[in-house]
């Protein structure tokens, strides 16, 4: 008997993998068997602790709201869930038996019990909270359950109407735990961590690490633009900004409404230096993945993929691709997510040719939520590296490269605002009206909702710094020395200090 509930993704099977594998060879028909009861690829399922599944559960995960849900939020609610569920088993209950007593005595055991040794904080209460109370109001809709054991309560909403929310709500919620690194302590980390330098600038002969090309042009991407994890991580090779032989400093792209977490189209800029490095990484290892796997055939082994024959409408944004059953098809590329945009191929000079950008060593496209393991070892490289040559060497996250250039963003339109431009008050307050202030500029480059989420979760932390008072001194220093300076007074923004 299995230990844990756990959980599992639908994945797409080739034909060849099915006959090859142990268990499945017997089952040849499985993907018909799985468009039967409409399983698609990209759904989560559950096993309980002897490996049943209840339909139940697939149910909610495949025909409710939740399936809609962007794939790390699935990703996250289902492991969430998961935890509940083992808390319920331990003392011989399943998870439709759940009562309000159960969520307080979880809660107590996740937030404040001294038999738990990793104890959690209030923010990530509230991401358990949410998942749990998703799938106990639908369970108590369709009557799985006697009655909602997530306790509900009214409150006045953003727009004044009343709005229900969870009871257990943590009140000690702190957005304390925020980190922004300043452009030079990110060079820092990204040429230690992921270039494989040394403290002093020279390339390390001892590091192993690989596609570091690759991963060094990624980072450099999301800390330009801002983009989230699976967004940058799922671009396509047509959507990458072009270069151009022009004075430009920033260029833009688009990014496609079905691949962001909001579900709404919007515009990134990326630096030209950071749009060389992701130039670069396609004229060569990319080059020599492709190649690689193209001698080994290991794209004209798929029989899942869509070949793109051509693209039109006014921005290029239908595209006319032949699907693995070689039907003739068009798809608006707005459609398309995450898990589609991994099936798009290009018939190119040497044969078939992924269009997903950022690619794994043996050709195929590499995994978004892959990302956190290489930016957790470019971490822990820095602190090994530079242990005992800088006082505290950088560590950073793809999440943290939405928090320094929120900052970065804010600090260089106020600055541009306030002095740049030599604007005296009644002219910033036109200028105001007529594009928005900092604020609201950041909170639509980051693709929030509300600019009450930008200042309260990403930059309220710093807002009481007076940015403004930095700029009265004698000289005029730019958007980066106030970065230093504003490192200087918080400890949650990270500046490199001289190597040792």
């Amino acid at each position: 008997m299995s230990k844990f509930w756990q959980v599992h993704w639908v994945t797409r099977r080739h034909a060849a993998e099915v006959s090859d594998h142990p268990v499945l060879k017997e089952w040849v028909d499985l993907d018909v068997r799985e468009e039967a009861a409409r399983i698609d690829p990209g759904d989560v399922f559950f096993t309980d602790p002897n490996y049943q599944v209840d339909p139940r559960l697939t149910l909610y995960t495949t025909r409710s709201a939740f399936a809609h849900l962007a794939r790390e939020t699935r990703r996250n609610y289902a492991g969430d869930c998961c935890l509940f569920f083992n808390f319920l088993w331990q003392w011989d209950k399943n998870w439709c038996d759940a009562e309000v007593e159960d969520f307080l005595d979880f809660e107590d055991w996740r937030r404040w019990s001294p038999r738990n040794p990793r104890r959690i904080g209030g923010a990530k209460w509230d991401r358990e909270l949410s998942a749990l109370a998703r799938l106990y109001k639908w369970a108590t809709a369709k009557r799985y359950v006697a009655a909602n054991p997530v306790v509900m309560r009214e409150v006045l909403g953003r727009h004044g109407e009343m709005v229900s929310v969870p009871a257990q709500r943590a009140k000690d919620v702190r957005s304390s735990n925020v980190k922004w690194l300043t452009p030079r302590a990110y060079r820092l980390w990204r040429d230690v961590g992921l270039r494989g330098y040394t403290a002093d600038g020279r390339r390390d002969p001892s590091f192993r690490g690989r596609n570091d090309d690759r991963n060094a042009a990624y980072s450099d991407l999301l800390f330009s633009s801002g983009m989230r994890l699976s967004e940058g991580g799922s671009l396509l090779t047509f959507e990458v900004p072009a270069l151009e032989e022009n004075m430009k400093r920033f260029f833009d792209g688009r990014l496609a409404k079905a691949a962001t977490k909001s579900r709404r189209e919007r515009t990134f800029y990326v630096a030209v230096e950071d749009l060389r490095s992701v130039a670069a990484y396609e004229r060569t290892t990319r080059r020599a993945v492709i190649r690689r796997a193209q001698a080994k055939g290991v794209y004209e082994a798929m029989d899942d993929i869509w070949v793109l024959e051509k693209r039109s409408g006014r921005q290029r944004s239908i595209l006319h691709l032949w699907d693995e059953n070689g039907q003739s098809v068009q798809r608006p590329l707005s459609s398309l997510d995450v898990e589609d945009r991994q099936r798009l191929f290009v018939e190119g000079d040497g044969g078939l040719e992924p269009l997903w950008l950022w690619l794994s060593q043996d050709g195929r496209p590499f995994q978004p939520h892959s990302w956190e393991a290489v930016y957790r070892a470019a971490s822990e490289r820095c602190r090994k590296v530079l242990d005992c040559k800088v006082a505290h060497p950088p560590y950073f996250t793809p999440h943290m490269a939405r928090h320094s250039f929120a900052l970065k963003m804010l600090v260089a339109l106020m600055h541009a605002m306030d002095k740049r431009f030599g604007l005296t008050p009644e002219e910033r307050r036109d200028f105001r009206l007529l594009y928005g202030d900092a604020w609201r500029m950041v909170k639509d480059l980051l693709d929030h909702a509300s600019e009450e989420t930008t200042r309260k979760i990403y930059l309220a932390p710093v807002s009481d710094l007076q940015i403004r008072s930095l700029l009265l001194d004698e000289a005029d220093p730019g958007a980066n020395e106030l970065l230093a300076r504003i490192a200087k007074m918080s400890e949650r923004v990270l500046d490199s200090e001289a190597v040792v």
